[in-house]
Parts: structure tokens; sequence; C-alpha cells
């Protein structure tokens, strides 16, 4: 399936970037990483000189699907608050036998696999097996405190991208799921491609901390990328934080004008292109020819004296 990547989750990584992208790309299927780009040698702000020259953003790719891993501090780490959900549709294992049988046993082999990597030195928040809602699903934080969903996926349903960012929402964000969803969908609707809510499974009785009409699965796509939006139905001690966060590229400075407003709702988060919405999702709203900027004499310091990023002050 083509995806049309409007949105990028980008994961914070306490000076192990590099070592991190290196062992997804052995971890998990149809995975590639490559530095990107890396902190000046001088320059720096004292807390950040001892990243001089070292790499400050490192792509992943899984499938077509963008993850950018930020190379910094202790400052932010990830939690479950954000995971990624890995497909594994048979039809993404065919062998051009035209064997069903021989997708699926593919497909399953390369589930427990990747659970095998991802588990090893993590923490099993899940157990893999057989659920009502699949055949085999199993739900990992790795070594690096990231979190992944592994699903064996119903090749008769509708395809879906081998990787979904998946938010739980909590706390002071509980029972907003649906209510999210559908304001990032209505702030996105011109993003290239359909945008709109797919399928919402409320949980029907009031199940932990959430009530009967929260969501216990809901999905929602901006352009061709999907998103899943849950309520949270434990009572979680985590919330959304910096440790991932949602890049957002934009053509011009209107767009990032745009989306600023519409986003940000906690004027203290406010740095560096760096915001938090009504929800506590951190978001970076950046001109799409960032990378570009960035080669300008000092932009990286420039780049921290702003709060929006004001594509002239580059």
């Amino acid at each position: 399936m083509p995806v049309d990547q409007r949105i990028i989750p980008n994961i914070w990584y306490n000076g192990n970037a590099e070592a991190a992208a290196a062992f997804y790309a052995t971890a998990i299927p149809f995975a590639s990483a490559e530095v990107e780009s890396r902190y000046p040698l001088d320059g720096l702000p004292e807390f950040q000189e001892h990243l001089a020259g070292a790499p400050l953003v490192v792509a992943l790719k899984l499938h077509r699907i963008r993850l950018t891993l930020i190379n910094a501090g202790p400052e932010f780490r990830p939690n479950p608050s954000i995971s990624f959900m890995l497909n594994f549709d048979p039809l993404l294992f065919e062998d051009g036998s035209n064997l069903p049988k021989v997708a699926m046993g593919a497909a399953r082999e390369s589930l427990t696999n990747t659970w095998n990597n991802l588990s090893e030195g993590g923490i099993v928040r899940m157990e893999l097996g057989e659920y009502p809602f699949a055949k085999l699903y199993g739900w990992v934080e790795d070594r690096f405190g990231v979190n992944w969903q592994l699903m064996l996926t119903d090749p008769e349903g509708e395809p879906r991208p081998f990787l979904i960012p998946s938010l739980l929402f909590t706390h002071e964000a509980q029972d907003k799921a649906a209510e999210a969803s559908d304001f990032y969908v209505s702030l996105f609707r011109e993003s290239r491609g359909r945008s709109g809510i797919g399928l919402r499974y409320p949980y029907g009785v009031p199940t932990g901390p959430a009530s009967a009409e929260a969501l216990a699965f809901g999905e929602f796509r901006i352009g061709n990328q999907w998103f899943v939006g849950n309520d949270d139905g434990a009572g979680h001690d985590f919330t959304f934080s910096e440790g991932v966060s949602l890049e957002v590229q934009c053509g011009d400075q209107a767009e990032i004008d745009r989306l600023w407003e519409a986003l940000s709702a906690v004027p203290e988060a406010e740095e560096c292109g760096w915001l938090k919405d009504r929800y506590g999702v951190s978001w970076q709203v950046v001109p799409d020819n960032l990378a570009e900027l960035m080669e300008r004499p000092d932009a990286y310091h420039h780049m921290l004296s702003m709060k929006k990023l004001i594509i002239d002050d580059f």
C-alpha cells in the first residue's frame, strides 16, 4: 500500500539513537536506517556540548513508513502512550506461489522472530498469543523503551500499512480519543489523499476509568496515513510526553502559522518548533526544507532562539 506520509513520528533517545536504529534494522522486517544529520562541532549550548559531531537525526524506514530517531539527552523518554502497531499481513509475504497457507506461515514466522528480537531485554506488556481480535498478537516494550504491538493481520480485511502509530488517551485526555481523532482529521483534511474516520468500537460498559462510550478501539486517517486512537480502560500511570512526538512538515510559513495556531495549547511547551496540543500530544511543526535551512551559517543557534519556527529567521 503506497503511503503519502504527512506526519512523521519522532522518538527521543538518550545518546543511543544510532545503536537503536541499527538494532531495528536487523530486528524488524522491511527495515533500514541511515544517519541524516549530525550536531555542529561547536557553538552548542553547554548541556549539549558532549554531543558535538554526534548523530542528531537518524531515519528509520519500515516498509515505506518513516520514523525519526532523535539523538539527544536524558530529558525525555518514550512510554506506552504512543506505541507502534506492526501489521504482519500475509500479503506482504507472498512468494509468488499463490499459496495462502505459505504466506500465512511466513507472516506468522516473521512476527514470532520480530517478537523474540524486540522482547530480548525488554518488557512484555501483553503476552504473544491468540486473542479475540487476532490470531496472534503481543505488546512489548523494547530495550530502548519503545512500545510495539505486533499483530497477525487477516488478509481478507481492508489493507492497512505495516506500521500504524497508536495513541492511548489517559488521565486529562481520558475518554477523548474520538474527539481528538475528529479534531486531527478536520485539521488535516486538506492533506494529500483522503482523510477520515475508520472503525470505532466503544467499550459498551464502564471499564476502569473509561466510560461506556469511550473507545476501546478507534482509527483515523490523515491523507493515506492511518492512526489508532484508544481510551484507557486499565488506569495506566503514563500519559503523552515529548518522548514520542509527531512531526508535520509544512510547505510554507502560512501553513506553519495555521497549524501552530490550531494545535498549540500549552505556551510553556513552545520551543524550537515543538508544541503541545489540547490533549497533551507533542508536535513538531517544521518547514519541509528544514534540512536545507539548517545548512545556513549559525542555523542551529538561530533555531534554538525560536518558539514557532520562522523560515526567514534561519
